[in-house]
């Protein structure tokens, strides 16, 4: 099955221009069947469609659910989650990696670095935490080894640290726009219908291969130099973000701590 497993939709990044029926229908004119959607720390779109898409249209297409999370101190992570698991936290922004690995696995998901070795802050590898313990990849579940809005020397090294760590490989477009859709792909060895069997392919080993081709007209790509303002400005805006919903954070994480403890009791 081939899947775009990176995909940002207008129900649910702030930046996303492209509708979540506009993507659909652009990857089932190109032979693709399903999607993962990847907004930023928001299942907003997943929302749209399940309550006004999914058994109405595209029957024959699969969409799965996930995030890409901006941690505090490695840069944006795809999240998956088991079919039908919920965990509010994951849409406020700003955990630590360490965290984030631990609230994902304990609930059965798999998670992997987006664009690994991309820009500074946003970027695993070039994060101070990343540069300092790399090895902590070695408790992701994947790597994204294609990105059609990289560059080819990030995705090669993307592919080089998903080998040292013997970790598959996925490939997504990071479509914003409805002309990059589809760019990058994943092609898995298996039937999948929804988020579990995904977790269960990428656990049980099954062949999963990715790649695709370049999208040449990203804002990074269109201002130059002009784009280190833009990743400091992110980065600040991260900071700030993450700080006022700590609280919130906290918040979620007592609530699940306490329905885990009652489940426990009963």
């Amino acid at each position: 099955m081939k899947f775009d497993m990176h995909c940002h939709t207008k129900e649910g990044s702030i930046d996303g221009h492209a509708t979540l029926e506009e993507t659909i229908e652009l990857l089932k004119e190109n032979g693709y069947n399903g999607m993962l959607i990847t907004d930023h720390n928001s299942y907003g779109a997943y929302r749209h469609w399940k309550k006004t898409i999914k058994g109405i249209k595209h029957t024959d297409f699969v969409v799965l659910k996930g995030i890409e999370y901006d941690t505090i101190d490695c840069g944006h992570i795809l999240v998956i989650l088991p079919h039908g698991v919920k965990v509010p936290i994951l849409e406020l922004r700003g955990l630590p990696v360490s965290i984030l690995i631990e609230i994902v696995h304990y609930f059965g998901g798999i998670l992997g670095p987006a664009h690994p070795c991309g820009e500074k802050y946003l970027s695993f590898t070039n994060t101070k935490r990343g540069k300092k313990f790399e090895s902590i990849i070695s408790r992701f579940d994947f790597v994204e080894g294609f990105n059609a809005c990289e560059s080819e020397i990030s995705n090669y090294k993307a592919k080089a640290l998903a080998k040292k760590y013997n970790k598959p490989c996925f490939g997504g477009s990071d479509s914003h726009r409805t002309d990059c859709v589809g760019l990058g792909y994943t092609e898995i060895d298996a039937q999948i219908k929804d988020e579990t069997d995904l977790i269960k392919a990428v656990q049980n080993g099954v062949s999963i291969t990715a790649s695709g081709s370049y999208y040449t007209k990203t804002t990074k790509q269109k201002i130059g130099k002009l784009n280190h303002v833009l990743v400091y400005s992110f980065w600040f805006y991260n900071k700030g973000l993450g700080l006022l919903k700590k609280r919130k954070r906290k918040i979620e994480l007592l609530k699940e701590d306490y329905i885990q403890l009652q489940n426990k009791l009963s």
